[in-house]
């Protein structure tokens, strides 16, 4: 009896097993040993790596190693608090100063990571009363950051500023107390980036809250690599330094109002430990070294469009990807875990991205470029993901 109650308390574990096992979206964790900014070690094997986020190599930056240890010997090895209790150590302040300035905005919040941003900072902003106007292809952080709010929320189609605007003017006077616009800006998917001016021009037309992810765009576009959002009148925007930044942790630009009222009322903010002190010293080196990368970010563009270029020539199908995130397009998803399985045996991991994290019959092999890759690396690329489709 004890058996059989613990089999059906724990079926419905079984059944998912099983309805992943069948739609081949079972996933597991493998370990992988980095061995530079582009090569990694799995099984003992290492290979060309085009999965990381590490688009300008900071990861394992002298300076950032320096300054994670300056910190540790100076602060210890970890915040051991909330920043609101006794966790919100001097180099806070020094960090979010350097980035205000940067971002060209009146105040920045360190935050402990991107999800853990999108999922408090959108319910601290909404009430039950308010209305979210959400990007169709938005990351999963802001989507159940939409729905942690518990209201209303809309879906507008892809970057269609025509659709939003449609929503907008039939929402307009509906009585919701506040109404927000949340989107990317580059889209972690689909490697194409979101109109801002025309985002911005919406959101002062209709008096709404606009709300940008800047999270891949931050290092790579935009004046001194501040992403696509510098230098626009948005309300708020959310970026990371696990990306680009070569560390971890996320971040507000915002106004000091808005700051103040996040110290108050974001829980993600309130309720968790700080960062450790190691992680805001590769932050703070990352800032430094951040704005003086034009030279790398002209090399990871040139690298992205001769690339999409060499794809499109042979017949593949990026989307519209228009940055260092390009997707191949494949189909189904066990097509595109051939290809990722064909890929790792020829030594270049690019993993397959499949439902649920895109639609079905949309799965794809997704490439993250690095300033660090050559056109050796890229036409190697080629080269592999050509003989796969001889041998298909």
């Amino acid at each position: 009896m004890v058996n059989d109650q613990h089999n059906d308390k724990f079926g419905f574990i079984d059944a998912e097993f099983d309805r992943r096992n069948a739609t081949r979206q079972l996933r597991e964790l493998r370990n992988v040993l980095p061995l530079n900014g582009i090569e990694i070690n799995i099984n003992g094997r290492t290979m060309l790596n085009f999965c990381s986020n590490d688009y300008l190599g900071l990861s394992m930056h002298p300076l950032l190693q320096e300054r994670s240890i300056e910190f540790i010997h100076k602060y210890g090895s970890g915040a051991t608090a909330s920043r609101l209790i006794c966790g919100n150590y001097d180099f806070y302040e020094q960090v979010e100063n350097k980035l205000a300035q940067l971002k060209q905005v009146e105040s920045a919040l360190v935050l402990s990571s991107g999800f853990q941003a999108n999922i408090s900072v959108i319910p601290a902003l909404a009430d039950r009363n308010s209305l979210i106007l959400s990007d169709q292809l938005n990351h999963n952080s802001l989507i159940q950051g939409a729905r942690l709010a518990r209201c209303k929320v809309a879906v507008y189609r892809h970057n269609d500023l025509s659709h939003l605007a449609q929503l907008l003017k039939q929402n307009a006077d509906k009585g919701f107390s506040r109404i927000f616009i949340v989107t990317e800006s580059v889209f972690s998917m689909d490697g194409d980036v979101a109109d801002m001016e025309g985002l911005v021009e919406l959101a002062k037309q209709f008096n709404v809250f606009l709300i940008v992810d800047d999270a891949h765009a931050t290092g790579v576009f935009g004046h001194k690599g501040m992403g696509l959002t510098c230098g626009h009148d948005i309300d708020l925007v959310i970026g990371t330094f696990g990306k680009a930044g070569g560390s971890f942790g996320a971040y507000l630009a915002c106004s000091k109002k808005l700051r103040i009222y996040m110290i108050n009322c974001c829980s993600g903010l309130i309720y968790t430990t700080a960062l450790p002190p190691s992680v805001l010293g590769a932050i703070d080196a990352a800032l430094d070294l951040i704005p003086a990368m034009d030279a790398q970010r002209k090399t990871l563009h040139a690298n992205a469009e001769y690339l999409r270029q060499s794809l499109h020539e042979k017949g593949w199908q990026t989307g519209s990807s228009s940055t260092q995130i390009i997707p191949i397009m494949i189909g189904k998803a066990a097509d595109a875990l051939e290809l990722s399985k064909w890929l790792e045996e020829n030594g270049i991991l690019i993993s397959a991205i499949r439902p649920p994290t895109v639609p079905e019959g949309s799965s794809r092999i997704r490439l993250s470029l690095s300033a660090l890759h050559t056109r050796n690396h890229i036409d190697r690329v080629i080269d592999v993901l050509e003989k796969w489709r001889s041998n298909k």
